[in-house]
């Protein structure tokens, strides 16, 4: 039973470790990134510096502690490096940056070969980290992770060897507090050559032993070319939760000056900051308010029940329970509040990943771009938040590709020679709003209409709108680029983009001035579990339409009603005209009004406006989302089921599915009219 509590904390341990290195690979990143941006600001480099070298300690000491060689291995060389750019030896340039941003993504790579398991090999290292040593080796002396022996740079200098007695004793919780004095050691010996003799004079008899409490203490002789500061580093873990003193005993210098000091650890976890893995870390505050309402809600539960009772019920009873089914009303939406904040997270999790993205793929391109971040705060739903980053990668490359232009080309343009790219977010309403946009030549539609037309999706003699044209670029297969690159050109982005954001119940809109730029909006739902809906009915069946899909709700005039030949209905709406689609016929409903639907709801779905034909508009209110796929399999044109207050089931229309099968119906009757 012991074994199996102390390996599932083993887990839990690791588990906690991959989604901080996770969090601090993505500092780093960051961090190098800043670099470049603050160079003629001493101090800000200084910080980022500061921070970058801590996540890389971090890494490394986590790394081993679970045995992760090959992670701590890189880790290592990486901070080496990271201490001659924190010592001064050297200055941020962009061959230092880019070894160390291609150790983030070994070292990201890493991280997740041992999180699967370490199956297979594991990704090679060797040639970066020589690199990495080489570098640091060229800039003053270094301790190898590998060889602890090592004594000359590679300048051919001659390393001091330095000898170190360290007196470890830890406080008795230090267990406790998830440190292990075994890693410890061990990280110990990756410096130099070392002798360790335990101290056992605080073990007390066996029947007063606490396994939680860690009795040992030791005595370390430490030889080799390393320095106080790296010793210290590898007990900056453990400051408060040992005593730690380090000593050189072949130097002649006073007590003071060789006594170790007390050594500070911030292990801080930002709690506001998550990723995406299968689990969450909450903010303590939002488990107080969950609490808070539950609280709230047995308070509830025993007003009603000094109620219950099998005496009439009067006028003061009935008013009792009113209030108290209020109450409960507004204590059961106070719950689903705190609960959906719980599965939150903050959208900059996604927008950090941009940074790097904008820095290499301006290497390639041979362009200047500041990307422009705000709104990271902002929180979504952990499902949408996961189906966001792929839609959103795409349109940032797109951006910097067909977007942005490359700096002369600017210049001729009278435009600063470094374009801005802005990702920003906000709340509007119940939704979510991402907009991105860029100050680039703005979509080319006389160039998107000669494509289009020799990709025969428009005919020759048809002369498209504006908006119209826009909407190609969303066309499957379409691409305006000249050739096939790495970055684009083989027409499998915009329609899929379109698509992956439809998915999760979003809208994409893209509006551009020639010349100036083009922004592309994203609205996306708060949530996948809970939607604002519209409740109609249909024959005698009720169904909800999600309000982000409805565009209005208009009565059925029949006098605007036109009718083709292998067509649906025309409804004249101002200016428009909008197809009318039957949900009766469509999805197999009888009506016994012989007049038919009365009320004509327009919904937008793939960038067409539809008019979807019912009887009635009930209720609009929120309702929960129950998946079909549970027990059935995917039905077209619904999205789920939920079930409304009086208990009875209502089937939510998916509206882009809807939009698929009326046009697969008006093609099946086309081919039965041939």
């Amino acid at each position: 039973m012991m074994t199996q509590r102390l390996a599932d904390i083993q887990q839990q341990l690791m588990a906690t470790f991959f989604e901080e290195a996770r969090e601090a690979l993505s500092q780093i990143e960051n961090g190098l990134l800043a670099l470049e941006q603050a160079h003629d600001a001493p101090d800000v480099v200084q910080e980022h510096v500061n921070s970058v070298f801590r996540a890389a300690h971090s890494i490394k000491g986590g790394a081993a502690t679970f045995g992760m060689a090959p992670v701590a291995e890189l880790a290592h060389s990486a901070e080496t490096l990271l201490d001659r750019l924190r010592s001064g030896s050297i200055k941020p340039s962009a061959d230092v940056t880019g070894m160390l941003l291609a150790s983030v993504d070994k070292l990201r790579a890493l991280v997740e070969w041992s999180a699967a398991g370490g199956a297979g090999e594991a990704p090679a290292t060797g040639e970066l980290r020589e690199r990495l040593d080489v570098a640091a080796r060229a800039l003053g002396p270094t301790a190898s992770y590998h060889s602890q022996s090592r004594a000359t740079t590679g300048a051919g200098v001659e390393a001091r060897r330095a000898h170190f007695e360290i007196a470890f004793t830890p406080k008795l919780h230090m267990l406790t507090t998830g440190n292990d004095a075994v890693r410890l050691l061990r990280e110990l010996g990756l410096l130099g050559d070392i002798k360790v003799d335990v101290d056992w004079s605080r073990l007390p008899a066996f029947a007063e032993l606490e396994p939680t409490n860690c009795y040992l203490a030791w005595q370390i002789d430490l030889e080799g070319s390393m320095t106080r500061g790296q010793i210290e580093e590898v007990f900056s873990w453990v400051d408060t939760d040992a005593d730690v003193v380090i000593t050189e005993p072949q130097q002649d210098q006073p007590a003071a000056a060789v006594r170790g000091e007390a050594l500070a650890i911030s292990r801080v976890v930002d709690l506001s900051s998550e990723t995406q893995s299968g689990s969450i870390r909450v903010n303590v505050s939002k488990l107080d308010m969950l609490m808070n309402m539950v609280g709230e809600l047995v308070i509830t539960q025993s007003i009603l029940g000094e109620l219950e009772g099998d005496g009439p019920i009067d006028v003061k009873r009935l008013a009792s329970l009113r209030d108290g089914l209020a109450l409960l009303a507004r204590n059961t939406r106070a719950l689903q509040e705190s609960v959906m904040s719980l599965r939150s997270m903050p959208i900059g999790t996604i927008f950090s990943r941009f940074p790097r993205l904008v820095h290499d793929l301006c290497r390639v391109l041979g362009k200047q771009v500041d990307l422009k971040l705000s709104g990271q705060s902002t929180e979504v739903d952990k499902t949408v938040l996961e189906k966001l980053g792929d839609p959103l990668t795409h349109l940032v490359r797109n951006s910097l590709d067909h977007g942005i232009e490359k700096p002369e080309e600017r210049r001729a343009r009278g435009k600063p020679e470094t374009g801005t790219l802005s990702l920003r977010a906000f709340h509007r309403g119940s939704d979510i709003v991402v907009e991105l946009e860029d100050d680039g030549g703005g979509l080319d539609l006389p160039k998107i209409l000669a494509r289009a037309r020799k990709l025969g999706l428009v005919s020759p003699d048809e002369n498209p709108s504006d908006d119209a044209i826009r909407e190609l670029i969303f066309a499957p297969g379409f691409s305006t680029a000249e050739a096939v690159s790495d970055i684009s050109g083989r027409g499998v982005g915009m329609d899929v983009v379109r698509r992956n954001i439809k998915a999760i119940g979003g809208q994409i809109q893209m509006t551009s001035v020639a010349g100036q730029g083009t922004r592309t909006t994203l609205r996306l739902p708060l949530t996948l579990a809970i939607i604002d809906g519209q409740l109609i009915r249909v024959g005698c069946y009720s169904y909800v339409v999600p309000l982000l899909s409805i565009l209005e709700s208009v009565e059925i005039d029949s006098a605007r009603v036109s009718r083709l030949e292998g067509r649906h209905p025309l409804y004249r709406l101002r200016d428009d005209l909008v197809p009318i689609i039957s949900l009766a016929r469509l999805l197999g409903v009888e009506q016994p009004n012989a007049s038919g639907p009365s009320l004509l709801v327009v919904v937008e779905a793939d960038g067409e406006r539809l008019g979807l034909a019912v009887d009635e508009l009930l209720a609009q209110q929120q309702v929960v989302v129950k998946s079909l796929e549970t027990n059935y399999e995917p039905v077209q044109g619904l999205a789920g089921a939920t079930i409304l207050g009086d208990g009875s089931i209502a089937l939510i229309l998916d509206v882009p599915g809807i939009a698929r099968l009326a046009r697969a119906a008006r093609s099946s009757a086309a081919v039965r009219a041939a």
